[in-house]
């Protein structure tokens, strides 16, 4: 019989960044870890030094620093340049999806988003255009799953609720671990998601995460005081084309 694919080894992708807005975000830090299959993990990590290749120095806000740490000074002694820490994640990730291995990524429509936006900042092969990565995202999973429970579903919460240890959260190593833990355990618990293939739950997830967002998006619209985030909200799964690529479709 064969290795349901949450036997399999999955591969976690987790980004830290200078802010919130996919075009742009600049990749503060990031780790690639290699989790589950029978296997010790194997993480890879990373972390710019914030410096583009004709010399400019993207500063770190100390919003961002509060959320995961890096300071400009930090980032400075210890990272590499920026072009180099995008092709290197980049070549990771692809490595991983042509060899089958599922991508966990949490919150894959900012994640993926900002590193296609990294990749076409600095001329590297976006990842969608070289490799075609099955996504497994653990809060778009959950939220099917478990629709109407109540509380947030953010991997700190979803931690909580399918007890995964998370050390340190927003940092890239041990976020990446977690989210494929999360994973993990919600196949355990949910064993139909198993009996689909890799192909038919990526497909299922770009059709329900579209559903979630859009539930989103009509919340606030209907909410005083929150109408202006459902105009401002842009849908998108695994990824959130740029604009011009949503133009011209």
């Amino acid at each position: 019989m064969s290795l349901t694919w949450h036997r399999r080894p999955l591969l976690g992708l987790d980004l830290e960044t200078t802010g919130t807005d996919i075009e742009t975000a600049r990749i503060v830090s990031a780790a690639v870890v290699r989790y589950g299959g029978g296997r010790d993990t194997d993480v890879r990590s990373w972390v710019s030094n914030m410096t583009d290749p004709d010399g400019t120095v993207t500063p770190i806000p100390a919003e961002a620093t509060a959320v995961h740490g890096w300071t400009n000074q930090a980032a400075r002694i210890a990272g590499r340049p920026a072009a180099d820490v995008v092709a290197e994640v980049l070549a990771a990730c692809a490595t991983a999806a042509q060899s089958g291995w599922p991508l966990v990524v949490m919150n894959a429509a900012y994640d993926l988003s900002v590193l296609d936006r990294e990749a076409v900042r600095f001329g590297v092969t976006p990842l969608f255009t070289r490799a075609d990565p099955y996504v497994l995202d653990p809060r778009v999973l959950d939220k099917r799953v478990d629709r109407y429970r109540r509380g947030g579903r953010t991997l700190e919460d979803l931690c909580a609720h399918y007890v995964v240890d998370l050390e340190d959260a927003h940092t890239p190593e041990q976020d990446a671990k977690a989210a494929c833990a999360v994973v993990w355990k919600l196949a355990n618990r949910h064993r139909w998601l198993t009996r689909k293939t890799l192909s038919e739950l990526f497909t299922a997830q770009t059709q329900w995460a579209l559903r979630q967002q859009e539930d989103l998006r009509d919340y606030f619209a209907r909410t005083p005081g929150k109408e202006h985030l459902a105009t401002q909200m842009r849908l998108g799964w695994p990824y959130i084309p740029a604009p011009s690529l949503a133009v011209e479709k």
